[in-house]
């Protein structure tokens, strides 16, 4: 593929992630072409149905965060690397849920397998910080992802503003924290 459709491309699908992932339905093929700055024509040379334009899409979407947990997982500051990881999935969680629900059946097979790919890399960021000591470490990648998905949901239906979203990931953060002896009388 030649280098400017590439960045067409590119362009294209951070568009529709951004038009479909906040608006839905309501969003339009037209309205990913003029965000990216592109013709309607060019939308659909490289993915020729709106349901393939979404599927890209949410590859595209969890593919990025695959980026971001595999450098958590070999980051010099685990724990640090970890919490980061979790503010982006969850900040990004609602975008992802709304392009999921607009695909007409079950997650395609490339969506699946990011996915599992993403959930595989996560688990070991989160035994990094495990093994670093800040983690509890009966904590599992699956209730953390629980909780994501908790707050990803609740965010999607009822938008908060992000200091309160911040500060409910440091809420969920403490308490997977490990828990240091308090200290007796002297």
């Amino acid at each position: 593929m030649r280098q400017d459709a590439r960045e067409n491309r590119e362009r294209i699908l951070a568009a529709a992630g951004h038009v479909f992932g906040t608006r839905g339905e309501t969003g339009s093929t037209e309205e990913v072409a003029r965000l990216a700055g592109v013709g309607i024509a060019t939308v659909f040379r490289h993915f020729p149905t709106k349901e393939a334009l979404i599927e890209a899409a949410l590859v595209r979407h969890f593919t990025d965060l695959l980026d971001h947990a595999r450098a958590a997982a070999t980051a010099p500051d685990p724990s640090a690397a970890l919490s980061t990881l979790i503010h982006e999935m969850i900040q990004k969680g609602a975008n992802k849920l709304t392009l999921a629900s607009m695909l007409s059946n079950d997650a395609p097979l490339a969506v699946v397998a990011v996915s599992n790919d993403l959930k595989s890399a996560v688990d070991t960021a989160l035994r990094r910080a495990q093994a670093a000591g800040s983690i509890r470490p009966d904590v599992g990648v699956e209730e953390l992802y629980l909780l994501i998905r908790g707050l990803a949901q609740t965010t999607a239906a009822t938008p908060a503003p992000a200091v309160v979203l911040d500060r409910a990931v440091e809420v969920i953060l403490a308490g997977f924290a490990t828990r240091r002896p308090e200290a007796g009388p002297p």
